[in-house]
């Protein structure tokens, strides 16, 4: 059974999207202003759990699962990876919000759901009003300048792309131990509580689910830098407001300089860093529903 926030509304909406319909499940609640969050690995729509409610009482709030995560479709890859590139599952989420009513709206991404919305704002500028993502830097400059500190802490970036089914094999083989590690190296488990990790949980076991979120990552480090590289050669920046938190205690806040990363690719940026590690949404809850609020009105 899926979480349902109070107030919200379940939906499966059938899509058509780059390479054809797909099911995308969403959550929709509040009123005024559309608002899209997209969450991060290897999560679900369930990470608003406690900011989605907050939100609501300024925005018609939209929190859907990417393709291959969480409820929503989980097509087979195709051997380039595009199935599961950023600009594949950015037009998933234009369409579901154009089904929805919404050309235009405000965008909120964290991780992998931050990944996607820089590409749907670089792809769709006319949909997106401002955006703000959650403890990144841009995909290309986190490779680019990959040192030994990060790859250490980000193992799961260089494993997770391996060839199929390497990784698929390894985490199955025992998806909770490997979740554990995983989420637990970054915040401890504590933070979620037992129907959201059921959740997490639920989406590394299931074979579809868990081979998509490697080909997600395949994706980033194939063509989903072939389509980075090009923006950058035809300089392409984002010309709405981008607004970034990053966790103090985080990976990211020791190995990058968020806001000038982001300002190699967009004109507009603000943002700091938070006191929490990689979950903000989960770690923050309030200070983000703040942050997004204020930044998005």
């Amino acid at each position: 059974m899926a979480i349902c926030f109070p107030g919200f509304e379940q939906k499966h909406v059938v899509v058509s999207s780059i390479d054809g319909p797909i099911e995308i499940a969403c959550l929709v609640g509040g009123s005024g202003p559309a608002l899209l969050l997209l969450h991060g690995f290897p999560q679900t729509k369930a990470i608003w759990h406690q900011v989605a409610p907050a939100l609501a009482k300024h925005f018609t709030v939209v929190a859907s699962d990417l393709r291959g995560y969480g409820h929503s479709s989980k097509p087979a890859g195709a051997q380039d990876h595009s199935t599961y590139s950023k600009r594949f599952m950015a037009a998933d989420q234009v369409a579901l919000m154009k089904h929805l009513g919404h050309h235009q709206f405000f965008l909120l991404g964290h991780d992998r759901g931050g990944r996607v919305s820089h590409r749907l704002a670089m792809d769709h500028p006319e949909c997106v009003k401002k955006l703000m993502v959650l403890d990144i830097s841009p995909t290309l400059t986190m490779y680019k300048n990959t040192t030994m500190e990060f790859a250490r802490g980000y193992w799961h970036w260089f494993f997770l792309i391996q060839p199929n089914p390497v990784p698929e094999t390894l985490i199955g083989a025992n998806p909770e131990f490997w979740l554990k590690n995983h989420m637990g190296r970054h915040a401890g488990t504590g933070i979620f509580s037992p129907e959201r990790w059921a959740e997490y949980l639920a989406g590394v076991a299931d074979p579809l689910g868990l081979r998509a979120m490697c080909e997600d990552y395949r994706a980033a480090a194939t063509i989903d830098l072939l389509h980075d590289h090009q923006d950058r050669q035809e300089g392409k920046t984002l010309n709405i407001p981008l607004h970034v938190l990053w966790g103090q205690h985080g990976l990211v806040n020791q190995c990058f300089k968020p806001l000038e990363d982001w300002k190699l690719v967009a004109s507009q940026v603000t943002g700091k860093a938070v006191p929490c590690g990689h979950y903000i949404p989960e770690e923050l809850p309030e200070l983000v529903a703040q942050e997004a609020t204020l930044f998005f009105t």
